[in-house]
């Protein structure tokens, strides 16, 4: 091959090489692009499933005071002041997936489950409180979204405050009762918890007895079990099958459930598999109400981030004390004055 031929030949090369480089290029750019347009539709569509509401303004200034939150010397990027949150699980029967898993119809709902939960300072321990939903309290008046208020109730269903008043009327009946400020609100609905715990690819249960429960068709021999997102929201729901069928018997299953779940979370390595932690952050904003504070994902994720620290053996789990009502035994109320000291630890 001559000198001419030689270098023809190392062009045309250089030629394909410069191509082939160029096509390498242009197909990473491409990704790159189709990784930033999808990473931008998947925040927004995680932000555009949170629902908010307004709590604050709605509240106004009549409410106990925030807590005094002391500036470390070392600055955090992170919050590590303590924080209320009442957590809510509603019964509602808005769209198909939740009259699926709730039955009734889509006239209204109510808060079926209630945990005030309480982060220490620093944001490493917890306490999580459920309040039963057949305790009988004093529901104060409350403002109503349409205008004008309720009407104060005495010896009202602690549930009840959700039914007629929403989101509001359960931070002001709640924060009545105890006296602490209400921080944030958090609300998920029946579809929202089942399609949480499938995402997390289910959760590990240890029943302490048989369940038999025809009304929310759960059947289960005590002992562990590997449980399905309908499956748990029916533990999380049963009271027919277990004990003496009151809702005292459910709020220890729901304890169990809580502490099962956060078990599962960190065990499972979210952020090394993107696309479980994207049906986990879809399952969970999916079917999530929230106060305005908390209405958007950096928000969230802030949250998330402050506890990270938090173990799942650092949780303390107890419920109200209460005893039967004297009016109703199917009923109870606070029992004193182990409720009042119990709210005022938390203070």
């Amino acid at each position: 091959m001559t000198r001419q031929e030689e270098q023809g030949d190392a062009g045309r090369q250089a030629g394909r090489r410069s191509r082939a480089l160029k096509a390498v290029g242009l197909t990473l750019a491409g990704a790159l692009v189709l990784g930033a347009a999808l990473a931008g539709y998947a925040y927004w569509h995680l932000n555009h499933n949170i629902r908010s509401v307004d709590i604050n303004t709605a509240l106004g200034d009549d409410r106990p005071a925030k807590a005094m939150v002391t500036p470390s010397a070392a600055a955090s990027p992170l919050p590590t002041g303590s924080l209320n949150i009442l957590v809510l699980g509603s019964d509602s029967r808005s769209g198909k997936a939740n009259r699926e898993l709730g039955g009734g119809d889509s006239s209204g709902a109510r808060s079926d489950t209630a945990m005030v939960v309480h982060l220490d300072a620093g944001r490493t321990k917890a306490t999580v409180v459920s309040i039963p939903r057949d305790t009988l309290v004093t529901r104060p008046s409350c403002p109503l979204a349409s205008g004008g208020s309720t009407a104060v109730a005495y010896g009202a269903m602690f549930n009840s405050a959700y039914a007629v008043g929403g989101p509001v009327c359960a931070v002001k009946t709640v924060e009545s009762i105890t006296h602490l400020r209400m921080d944030h609100y958090l609300e998920i609905d029946f579809s929202g918890f089942a399609n949480l715990v499938d995402a997390l690819g289910g959760v590990d249960v240890t029943t302490p007895q048989d369940i038999d429960d025809d009304q929310s068709h759960l059947h289960l021999k005590a002992g562990p079990h590997h449980l399905d997102g309908k499956q748990a929201l029916a533990l999380a729901r049963t009271r027919h099958g277990i004990g003496d069928g009151s809702d005292l018997g459910r709020i220890g299953l729901q304890q169990m459930l809580v502490k099962d779940l956060l078990e599962q979370m960190s065990s499972t390595r979210l952020l090394t598999d993107p696309a479980r932690l994207y049906r986990v952050a879809d399952a969970v904003t999916s079917g999530l109400t929230t106060d305005t504070g908390l209405d958007s994902l950096s928000e969230l994720m802030r949250l998330g981030q402050s506890l990270e620290g938090l173990r799942a053996d650092r949780v303390r789990t107890v419920m109200m004390p209460v005893v039967t009502a004297p009016s109703d035994h199917n009923r109870v109320i606070a029992e004193e004055p182990a409720a009042r000291e119990l709210w005022a630890s938390l203070r």
